[in-house]
């Protein structure tokens, strides 16, 4: 999940199922459902959707209606559209889970206290989560697997991270 001033991604619209408004809905929620609950959410371009409601299940997303979505030219024309919930909204995670938006923008130290650089996303590609860290004065980004060994400090209360990263790395 990425962030957007105290916002999580929560979901994307995915299109539109049937003739009558429904909207695919790719839900990033542990419960997919849950989306739901998050309502009212938002759209990068602020655009408000009050009301979500689940209507079932299409191939690798949900269905469902959109107060504000009526037409399938208008479910069409938000595919791609990644909603947001209130950061405040979203549940405490157990102790050594995060956030996406956490940990974006955060700056990696390595165990010495050297700046290694800032997080500028967080990915995951199916085989665990890497930290894209932006490296000061440059402009390539390096992959740090978000793993126990290779970040063994997440400090969310001091707003940093520290890193071990593998050797040859940064």
């Amino acid at each position: 999940m990425s962030q957007s001033h105290g916002k999580v991604v929560v979901g994307a619209l995915a299109g539109a199922f049937g003739v009558r408004g429904e909207v695919r809905l790719k839900s990033f929620c542990a419960q997919p459902e849950a989306i739901a609950a998050y309502a009212p959410l938002t759209d990068a371009a602020g655009r408000t959707y009050p009301k979500i409601r689940i209507t079932g299940q299409a191939k690798g997303a949900l269905t469902a209606r959109v107060d504000g979505i009526a037409t399938r030219e208008e479910a069409e024309a938000l595919k791609g559209t990644q909603l947001y919930a209130e950061r405040d909204r979203m549940p405490d995670l157990p102790e050594d889970e995060f956030y996406h938006a956490d940990l974006i923008g955060l700056p990696v130290h390595d165990t010495g206290g050297a700046l290694l650089g800032t997080v500028r996303a967080v990915h995951d590609h199916g085989a665990g989560d890497l930290l894209e860290i932006l490296a000061p004065g440059s402009t390539s980004t390096v992959l740090l697997p978000f793993t126990r060994a290779a970040v063994p400090t997440v400090d969310l209360a001091a707003g940093r991270i520290v890193a071990d990263p593998p050797e040859g790395l940064f």
